[in-house]
């Protein structure tokens, strides 16, 4: 299961993470993706909506094995390192967002970086801070809480787009010009107020990596996240005919529902590479799963830099982005839209790739 004091499933979850990440993020034009690579329009939950939550559940699990060496307690040493490790996990992101063209009268404060920095830093001072039987009291006052100030902080309609309080709330704290728009009204998926039940995904993780920790055998800790893991996914369902499963509000639902499926993943991969020993597929995973901050943060600059900096003259005498030009002028003449769409982005999932490789070859680990 260790190697060099590592968790293999756990690595090749995060690169299974990462690369469907860069698969999602990365089509050649958004006119053209395929159903399963495009986040639910609002309620619901596609496969990209199990990209986020798995790797915050992951986040969690890491804090287990990390702060494990050191003890699992919230000391000033701890502390501070959780702080560190907040502030440029967000600053990075910010950064990302202001790339390249640095408006800060327009730049949208919050993003995926920024969400998994709050989540982090304050799930990790609250798993320090907690034995489990207390992690699972503050588990359930987050969701419930969180379920509440959605259902009573809106006059009307509190799980639509228009009224929910999350964006009442971040619309008041930053201004509708620091907000994302892309649901075509100011609304933050990654806003702030909905990073508290993203602070559940966490402890959900960490209460996960307690059970790959347990010094029991292989077999039983498998059977223990698949049982562990369908009661979450169940009680994600049933909490849905009253609290819809939601991404964008990051709903309790959510949280459990795609925690459980990560549990199960984590079994799956525990079974197959760990137990029945399979695991030469695995390697490309491992390498994206050792240096995945990077590689996200890297995947941003290049997709911003090939997108607003890079022009290329085309035939009618104009430039395009260097991204355009690639999906319109490579991929999309050779295998049409659909296809051509989906074959760039698994080709920057190959080069990033390449890039991870050469990394995880030197044993260059990029720690953010």
């Amino acid at each position: 299961m260790l190697s060099s004091n590592r968790l293999i499933s756990l690595d090749v979850l995060r690169g299974i993470t990462i690369s469907f990440m860069i698969l999602v993020n990365t089509p050649g034009s958004w006119s053209y993706v395929y159903a399963p690579l495009r986040h639910a329009a609002w309620h619901g939950c596609t496969p990209t909506d199990l990209v986020f939550p798995f790797f915050l559940c992951i986040v969690g699990i890491s804090i287990w094995f990390s702060f494990s060496k050191y003890g699992i307690t919230l000391s000033i040493t701890n502390t501070l390192k959780i702080l560190k490790r907040s502030v440029v996990i967000f600053l990075l992101g910010f950064v990302l967002n202001l790339f390249p063209f640095f408006d800060f009268d327009n730049v949208r404060v919050m993003g995926v970086l920024q969400r998994i920095a709050i989540a982090y830093g304050i799930g990790a001072i609250l798993c320090l801070s907690f034995k489990r039987r207390n992690l699972l009291i503050v588990l359930a006052v987050i969701l419930l809480g969180y379920w509440a100030l959605l259902f009573f902080g809106a006059a009307s309609n509190p799980y639509s787009l228009q009224n929910n309080v999350v964006r009442t709330f971040d619309v008041f704290l930053f201004g509708k010009n620091h907000i994302y728009k892309g649901f075509g009204v100011p609304f933050d998926p990654e806003g702030l107020l909905s990073a508290i039940p993203a602070v559940g995904t966490v402890i959900l993780g960490f209460l996960i990596g307690q059970i790959v920790a347990e010094k029991e055998s292989l077999v039983f800790k498998v059977r223990k996240l698949l049982l562990y893991g369908s009661l979450f996914v169940l009680l994600g369902i049933m909490w849905n005919f009253v609290l819809p499963i939601n991404k964008a509000l990051w709903t309790s639902s959510y949280v459990l529902f795609t925690a459980g499926l990560c549990a199960i993943l984590l079994a799956l991969l525990m079974f197959i590479i760990d137990l029945k020993g399979v695991s030469v597929w695995s390697r490309p995973f491992v390498h994206f799963g050792t240096n995945p901050l990077f590689i996200f943060v890297l995947s941003g600059l290049y997709i911003k830099t090939i997108n607003y900096l890079i022009k290329i003259p085309v035939s009618s005498g104009n430039k395009v982005s260097a991204y355009k030009y690639l999906y319109n002028e490579v991929f999309a003449p050779m295998l049409g839209n659909m296809n051509g769409s989906l074959m760039f982005a698994l080709t920057h999932i190959i080069i990033f790739w390449s890039i991870c490789y050469l990394l995880y070859r030197n044993k260059i680990f990029v720690k953010i």
